[in-house]
């Protein structure tokens, strides 16, 4: 993971996902939407690294309330029902996931699934908002499935390390969650 996020930086319009079209075809741009943005990509993998933290049920858990969330906010935003604070709630969604991994916070499974439901509403209306006129299932299949991978990739890396340095990468995303905010 510390040799992905060097050259994800250097990528252009990393800062956010929110930048522009991926292609011609509504599920590969769908797959790539999540891809496309350190925003998107840092709060991915922090669910699955607090789930990591939380350990059983939560391994799954997390994941698919917050699949399920964004999906449902994808299709608030393709309908073009706002949504107050999209972008900054985003921003938000990765100081307080890293947090929360970096103070190894262990809230009971449904709180837990609370905060990824919050957090992947607004995530998914910032795809919806941008998906594709036609297409919108092909396109959300796409954000889905890149989303779950990005989780899984949390999970495994979280499962991967001690404690110590799961602690760590939460650490890192609240910073990293926090120099995006101030324009780092």
């Amino acid at each position: 993971m510390k040799r992905l996020l060097p050259l994800v930086a250097c990528l252009p319009s990393t800062a956010f996902a929110h930048g522009g079209e991926f292609g011609a075809h509504a599920f590969i741009t769908g797959l790539a939407h999540p891809l496309g943005g350190l925003d998107h990509l840092l709060a991915m993998v922090a669910v699955g690294l607090w789930a990591a933290v939380l350990r059983g049920r939560a391994i799954l858990a997390l994941p698919a309330s917050f699949v399920v969330a964004m999906i449902l906010g994808g299709l608030l935003g393709a309908f073009s029902l706002p949504l107050p604070g999209v972008e900054p709630m985003i921003l938000v969604s990765i100081l307080i996931l890293g947090i929360l991994t970096g103070f190894a916070f262990r809230a009971s499974l449904r709180y837990a699934i609370g905060i990824v439901i919050i957090f992947g509403i607004f995530h998914g209306h910032a795809h919806g908002v941008e998906g594709p006129a036609n297409g919108l299932a092909a396109y959300a299949a796409g954000f889905g499935l890149a989303t779950l991978a990005l989780h899984i990739l949390g999970v495994l890396a979280g499962q991967a390390v001690s404690a110590r340095v799961l602690r760590g990468l939460g650490g890192a995303t609240a910073l990293a969650g926090l120099a995006l905010m101030f324009g780092g």
